[in-house]
Order: structure tokens, then C-alpha cells, then sequence
């Protein structure tokens, strides 16, 4: 009966998390892909898969640690994760199928206008936004660890 009854448990577990994954990384795409387009007037499926993502990785990177980092450093992990994602998504979508999403070639400081340094400072904030939204919602609705945000 005690196996049986940690049996369910456990699946409630991983269903609970599926949940989780599936809501966090939707809230993300959705944003990410109704910013663009309330910016740049268009957008792209992939952006909603890159939104999705950047939201799961802000939110599960603090959930990991528990909360327990300064937000500078949670930014910091978050900034370098999402311009990896973006530089991958770009060279992809950009320059392999040839889709012509995004071109920060005008721009300065950039790498086969796929990433900038102008737009990783903007996006930047954006992430902190993504931390405070994933940690609360989280906490809220899926009983994680409750966040606890500091600067130093």
C-alpha cells in the first residue's frame, strides 16, 4: 500500500511539473511574441519558442538555486543563457533556412547580426521582469520554493 500510494505521488510530481514546463514556457511565448509585435509590428513562430524558453530558463534557474542568489547574478546567468538561445535560433532561422527574422548587422558590437550588445543590455531587462514573474508565479501556483529577491 505504501508503494502504491508513492507511486501516485511521484506521478502527481511529474504531471505537477509537465504543468508547470507547459504554462511557464506558453506565458513566455506569448509575451515575447505580442511584445514584437506590439514593437516591431510582425513576428515569428520562433520567437514565441524563444520567448517560451528564456522564461522557463529565468524562472527554473532561481527555483534551482532555491532562490537563494543575489539578482545580479541570476540576470547575469540569464543574459548570457538567452543571447546563447538567441545566437543559435538566429544562425537557424537566419541563416540556414534563410527567413530573414531578425538582422542586428547595423547595429554595434554585433556577431553575424545575430546578437548586440544593445539589444542583450535591453533584453536584460526584460529578464529581471521574467525572474520576478517565474519566481512569483511559481511560487504561486505551483508551490515552489517562495522567492526571495535581493540585490546583493
Amino acid at each position: 500500500m505504501e508503494y502504491k500510494r508513492a507511486k501516485q505521488e511521484t506521478e502527481g510530481t511529474k504531471w505537477r511539473k509537465i504543468s508547470e514546463v507547459l504554462f511557464i514556457w506558453t506565458l513566455g511565448g506569448c509575451f515575447y511574441y505580442l511584445l514584437e509585435i506590439a514593437f516591431r509590428g510582425f513576428s515569428h513562430w520562433s520567437m514565441f519558442v524563444l520567448g517560451g524558453l528564456a522564461l522557463c530558463f529565468c524562472t527554473f534557474q532561481g527555483t534551482s538555486m532555491h532562490w537563494s542568489e543575489p539578482m545580479w547574478i541570476q540576470v547575469l546567468r540569464s543574459v548570457i543563457f538567452v543571447t546563447a538561445l538567441e545566437f543559435i535560433t538566429g544562425i537557424i532561422v537566419n541563416k540556414w533556412l534563410g527567413l530573414a527574422v531578425w538582422d542586428y548587422s547595423d547595429q554595434p558590437l554585433e556577431l553575424w547580426g545575430q546578437i548586440c550588445i544593445p539589444f542583450m543590455v535591453l533584453f536584460s531587462g526584460l529578464i529581471v521582469i521574467g525572474i520576478f514573474l517565474g519566481g512569483i508565479l511559481s511560487h504561486r501556483l505551483y508551490k515552489e520554493d517562495k522567492p526571495h529577491f535581493f540585490v546583493l
